[in-house]
């Protein structure tokens, strides 16, 4: 008899080696048409609404799409659905780089639906394969590796583009695609042998017998009901804690994705830099999240649960409030910025994957939160921008940017002391 799903697990090292490589994948495919913007648009006569969709639709799907992830994680599992995942991106990379401007939306379309996928199965996947005192790490390297494989995509690009042309250059960040669909094709493979059943088994994964202190969820792992009672108040719990993170969550994006858009034209406007130091500029943003992707679980390990996520709160608003009140040190805020973009994202998804009770209540939550964040993401790019054009300023659009990065900290505060409490 084949051994039952839930008690065969991979090895540790690939289950990260195999996180980190679809990592690299989940955010680099739509910043690689940012890298080369001017080529894009002398080629194919799309405006500037029409080049903001080729990143602006991804996001959206990231909101819309949830509800199909969720369903193909409960009818493939989460390994077939990391291979459509990579499959769609990889197929949308070259569908993008291949015709003209609705080819190249539906192919944008495709990298979105399907990124959406890799959104969802991850905290999944962590749940599921990481070790209870390792899912705060794990999680920060995810979020580390997107900004790697964002800020890679963006220094490759142009080079690229200078040689073969401008689709060329995103279409070739296709390779990196294609290996990371090649290594869980096999990795799928072996665990469908390995298990000899479904790979997303209903019942809840049972908590440890030690509490783990270095989550950022607080002390030890949810245990199981006792009885339908106590379910009814494990599920209102969750529920709870997930509507939390979800406005925490909304918050994150919006400031995070309002300040990739504009920080650039923002430096240009205020600081008189050329586009090319504006633009190196605004990536410091973009390197700094590394520091605070793989800083949240090694401050959570010594700490209360809530205590990283008002850190990373405070970094947030220091960057609205640090360009308005002295803006010369911009690279200063740019970096605290950047430790706060990566550490908020890491400090949500940590928690989702401790609280919830089973592989499926860690999609849903997952799903739900990431649908209202990336609706929230979607809006305030265009928000800030028109603050921006009437007003004449950027005093409104970086209020715009405190404002969410209030409404992160007291939703995922909120959340995290939730967590805790037995």
């Amino acid at each position: 008899m084949a051994p039952p799903a839930s008690s065969i697990r991979p090895a540790l090292p690939w289950v990260l080696v195999g996180i980190i490589v679809l990592a690299l994948n989940l955010r680099a495919p739509i910043i690689a048409p940012t890298a080369v913007v001017p080529d894009i648009r002398a080629d194919t006569g799309l405006g500037a609404a029409g080049v903001g969709m080729l990143t602006g639709l991804p996001v959206l799907l990231f909101a819309l799409a949830t509800p199909l992830a969720t369903r193909t994680i409960r009818r493939f599992g989460p390994e077939t659905t990391v291979v459509l995942c990579l499959a769609g991106v990889l197929a949308g990379t070259v569908i993008r780089s291949l015709g003209p401007t609705p080819v190249i939306m539906a192919g944008t379309v495709l990298i979105g639906a399907a990124m959406t996928l890799g959104n969802i199965v991850v905290p999944v996947l962590i749940r599921r394969d990481v070790p209870w005192n390792r899912v705060g790490a794990a999680t920060g390297a995810y979020s580390a590796v997107m900004n790697v494989g964002s800020m890679a995509t963006l220094l490759g690009t142009p080079p690229l583009a200078a040689q073969f042309g401008w689709r060329w250059a995103i279409a070739s960040w296709g390779v990196v695609t294609a290996a990371a669909l090649a290594f869980w094709l096999v990795k799928a493979r072996r665990l469908r042998l390995a298990r000899g059943t479904t790979p997303m088994p209903p019942s809840p994964r049972p908590a440890p017998a030690d509490p783990v202190p270095s989550l950022p969820g607080g002390p030890g792992a949810p245990h199981a009901a006792a009885g339908p009672a106590a379910d009814d108040a494990a599920g209102r719990r969750m529920k709870r804690i997930t509507a939390l993170l979800l406005l925490g969550f909304c918050g994150q994006s919006g400031a995070y994705y309002a300040t990739t858009a504009w920080l650039p034209t923002l430096l240009a406007d205020t600081r008189g830099l050329a586009p090319a130091a504006s633009g190196a500029s605004a990536s410091l943003f973009q390197i700094a999240a590394i520091v605070g992707a793989l800083g949240v679980p090694l401050v959570a390990a010594r700490t209360r649960a809530w205590i990283p996520v008002v850190l990373v709160g405070a970094l947030w608003m220091a960057l609205p409030i640090g360009l308005l009140v002295a803006p010369e040190a911009f690279v200063v805020w740019s970096l605290l910025g950047g430790v706060a973009q990566g550490g908020g994202f890491t400090a949500i998804f940590s928690i989702v994957p401790r609280i919830a009770r089973s592989d499926a209540e860690a999609a849903a939550a997952s799903a739900r939160i990431q649908a209202g964040g990336y609706l929230a993401a979607t809006a305030a790019p265009p928000v800030a921008g028109w603050l921006n054009a009437a007003t004449h300023g950027w005093t409104a659009p970086l209020l715009l940017v405190f404002a969410l990065a209030v409404l992160f900290t007291a939703g995922s505060v909120a959340g995290a002391r939730l967590s805790e409490r037995r």
